[in-house]
């Protein structure tokens, strides 16, 4: 049975979101603030987050991004990887950007259908068993690697700390290296055929993971204005093998 942690400091919403995850037959644990919240996400390991983002004391973000960092940092192994499903009432374009850059999966607007969150809940978990029980691949495009596996990649031998949707999205773009993906394509192959996300959501988990190249020296990633992105090819080799 998979596990959803919900994090939520409105007693209403949470006995909501409860109701309808366990009647969907999720087991779910609940904190009603950000503090309990990272607490029961180091002892339980949660499969997936539901979060809301208007919290006293540790808000939303803050916690989103407590469960990105390495680690290192005192989060349980796989905290990376782990999807996240923002929940707010904060609606503007500005706040759904700041949600997904701080490494959020998902955004839900309150007031929202508890079916539909339930939905959404299902296919990120779908995605993640998918990946899952993929086949050891690596995939190599000049200095950048990729073991798909793992779920680990590297540019020029520096780790890179991408979370699952980040990865999925450069994974797509290695595996087609020189050739153009429009939005729709992203989606598919970052998302295993689930589409839960609009195209300004990919934009922004895009600037993130172009971030992260940079910061590790290179960005392959290029815009083609009016189309989408690609990955530069480069002379040395754009290959990819599989075992088992």
């Amino acid at each position: 049975m998979r596990n959803v942690l919900v994090i939520d400091d409105d007693p209403h919403i949470r006995d909501v979101v409860c109701f309808a995850l366990r009647r969907a037959g999720f087991d779910v644990t609940e904190a009603a603030d950000g503090q309990a919240g990272m607490a029961a996400f180091v002892r339980d390991k949660p499969d997936l987050v539901v979060l809301d983002i208007l919290m006293p004391g540790m808000d939303g973000l803050e916690v989103c991004r407590a469960i990105r960092r390495e680690p290192a940092d005192g989060i349980a192994d796989g905290g990376r990887n782990v999807p996240i499903l923002f929940l707010s009432s904060k609606d503007a374009e500005l706040d759904r950007i700041a949600g997904l850059e701080a490494g959020g999966d998902d955004y839900v607007v309150k007031p929202f259908s508890p079916r539909e969150l339930t939905a959404r809940v299902r296919a990120h978990l779908r995605r993640n068993e998918a990946l899952d029980e993929a086949p050891v691949r690596q995939l190599s495009v000049g200095p950048l690697a990729m073991d798909l596996d793992a779920q680990s990649a590297s540019m020029d031998g520096h780790p890179l700390a991408l979370t699952r949707t980040e990865f999925g999205l450069l994974a797509t773009l290695a595996r087609g290296a020189g050739k153009v993906f429009d939005r729709q394509a992203l989606t598919t192959g970052a998302y295993k055929g689930h589409r839960v996300v609009s195209d300004r959501t990919i934009d922004s988990h895009m600037r993130r993971l172009r971030a992260k190249l940079r910061q590790s020296g290179a960005d392959p990633i290029e815009t083609v204005h009016g189309v989408g992105f690609r990955l530069r090819a480069v002379p040395e080799t754009a290959a990819s093998t599989t075992n088992g």
